[in-house]
């Protein structure tokens, strides 16, 4: 079949089943979205490439499948950049496809051009140039394959404006077969028997649940795992929703700005089972002193983490789902009642502790305090919104299967440890690079992929202001996000971290200048509304989940809350 290499494109993209591109054009990549114009793939036109990304990511971790976008050569490729990095580090399928200038022209510094495959190497699973149009369906199919297998993560296949006006012979190929590329799957049987054996011997034992378990579809495996040796369960922060909030087995998250209790929990086990986590500094800051005290079981299906920054007593190399499933068949019914009980006790009083220090009523609210829900609670009148309690009770007006997105700061880390997660898949975040500004565009990007899921993005003031203007994309294509916006006029954790660490010495933190954000919402045709107290709080979440279409739901915080 005959085509130009841009129609080429097209047809790849249907061949791998892609319902919805994120993107923007440019001269580059224009002869792509003239081919797009036949196709019956529909185009999610952002306000900016970087959003195109972060759409995508958003796209892929609700769907499971590669999340797509499309940018033009120069400007508009390196815009890209942030998001195809924190898709690497959080380990997600997306395929970026970037136009660049006529082959005869690179190196020579031509308009708009820019090394977008020689800046993105460090940070993407694979990368392609392609220099003949001929290339171009088999580079695209082993693209999706390396982005959705092994360790996901994203691809760059960056294609020169005349290779996509050559025409070629179009065959796409069933199967691919990459040297060198072959993810181990199944687990060593010998490497499963000694964790299995290790489980049985354990007197502490504790799951560290990481996101590598939910794109493994293994939280079922894991939790039985759990419950069939009454293990206590900790997660990351991106493992978080591989175990629901109020599952008994379930101690909060870890880490630097994890809960008490699941720092107690991980540091005094005598065995940690880790599962599809990177053991980054966030989360296990004293990797080495923690493998001083604790067997560690490392199950990751990419080799290159397992021993990266903690000693490793069992490695275990594979597909998260397979591994537990055969290690099911090995672990037996058993359980550790005198340490599920030490670590219940300490939960216990962490929440009374929580409790006495709070200033009344619902303010105290943390993940030791209220993390299982908040249901009748008597809202206090109070002179700001305290965002932990906000966030206790938001699952209360919101279904299970609603997505929740963060942006980046103590927005991210007040849901983190607070809002009740009850499935997989459902709590969206920038984890590894901590992107500000990936809440809003993520959050567009799960609506689409998972439309008739509610969706709800939480952010601070200054990571709202980063990506606002795709509210303008929310606009066009009548996406249904409702925003969750904390508004402390202050780059809330880095002036806490101000605080602490340089004395209350504040350097450029101050946000005093903010736009009226309901208005702004107003500007688009959006319906919002202004709280500063507690007692709002209830009626508030009742009407913006109520309300037919985008909602802001601004909430005025103390401008010293903590984030912790």
């Amino acid at each position: 079949m005959k085509m130009t290499g841009a129609e080429a494109i097209i047809k790849a993209l249907e061949a791998e089943n892609v319902d919805t591109v994120f993107g923007y054009p440019g001269a580059a990549i224009s002869p792509f979205y003239d081919a797009l114009l036949d196709s019956g793939i529909k185009h999610i036109l952002t306000r900016n490439e970087q959003g195109a990304a972060h759409a995508a990511n958003g796209y892929a971790r609700v769907t499971g499948k590669a999340g797509v976008c499309v940018a033009t050569s120069g400007p508009g490729a390196t815009n890209l950049i942030t998001g195809i990095a924190n898709s690497y580090m959080d380990s997600v399928p997306i395929i970026a496809i970037t136009g660049q200038v006529r082959s005869d022209m690179i190196g020579t510094d031509a308009f708009q051009e820019a090394d977008i495959t020689g800046a993105t190497a460090p940070f993407s699973k694979h990368n392609y140039l392609v220099k003949k149009a001929e290339e171009l369906p088999r580079i695209i199919k082993e693209a999706f394959h390396i982005a959705t297998t092994g360790r996901p993560g994203p691809v760059v296949i960056d294609i020169p404006v005349d290779v996509q006006n050559a025409v070629i012979d179009f065959r796409y190929p069933e199967h691919i077969d990459i040297k060198g590329y072959k993810p181990t799957i199944k687990g060593h049987p010998g490497q499963i028997r000694k964790a299995a054996a290790a489980i049985h011997a354990a007197k502490r034992p504790v799951i560290c649940a990481g996101g590598g378990l939910i794109t493994a579809d293994a939280s079922g495996e894991m939790l039985e795992l759990a419950e069939r040796r009454s293990i206590p369960v900790v997660t990351t922060l991106m493992g978080i929703g591989s175990i629901p909030s109020d599952h008994p087995l379930h101690f909060g998250m870890v880490g630097t700005h994890g809960s008490q209790t699941a720092n107690y929990v991980l540091h005094h086990a005598d065995l940690v089972v880790i599962l599809g986590a990177r053991v980054g500094d966030r989360a296990i800051g004293a990797a080495s002193t923690l493998a001083k005290k604790a067997k560690i079981i490392h199950i990751d299906i990419d080799p290159a983490e397992i021993g990266k920054n903690i000693d490793v007593t069992v490695p275990v190399v594979g597909d998260l789902k397979h591994v537990l499933r055969d290690l099911l068949e090995l672990v037996e019914t058993g359980d550790s009642a005198e340490w599920l009980e030490t670590a219940a006790d300490v939960r216990r009083k962490n929440s009374r502790k929580t409790e006495r220090e709070a200033d009344g009523g619902p303010a105290g609210c943390s993940t030791d305090a209220c993390g299982r829900g908040a249901v009748g609670m008597q809202a206090a009148d109070t002179e700001y919104v305290n965002p932990k309690y906000l966030l206790s009770i938001l699952s209360d007006y919101l279904p299970e299967e609603a997505v929740v997105t963060t942006e980046v700061g103590q927005n991210q880390i007040w849901a983190a440890n607070n809002y009740r997660v009850r499935k997989p898949k459902t709590f969206i975040t920038s984890g590894g690079l901590g992107t500000m500004g990936y809440g809003l565009p993520s959050a567009i990007g799960a609506k689409v992929g998972r439309p008739g899921s509610t969706v709800v993005v939480i952010s601070g003031d200054g990571s709202f202001q980063m990506s606002m203007q795709e509210l303008g994309t929310m606009k066009q294509y009548d996406i249904d996000v409702k925003i969750v916006l904390f508004n402390n006029r202050r780059l809330g954790m880095v002036r806490e971290l101000q605080l602490t660490r340089h004395g209350g010495r504040y350097s450029q933190v101050f946000l005093d200048s903010n736009p009226d954000f309901v208005a702004l919402a107003a500007a688009y045709g959006f319906r919002g509304e202004r709280i500063s107290s507690d007692v709002l709080v209830p009626e508030a979440l009742r009407r913006m989940t109520a309300s037919r279409g985008p909602y802001i739901l601004e909430c005025m915080v103390d401008p010293m809350e903590p984030t912790l």
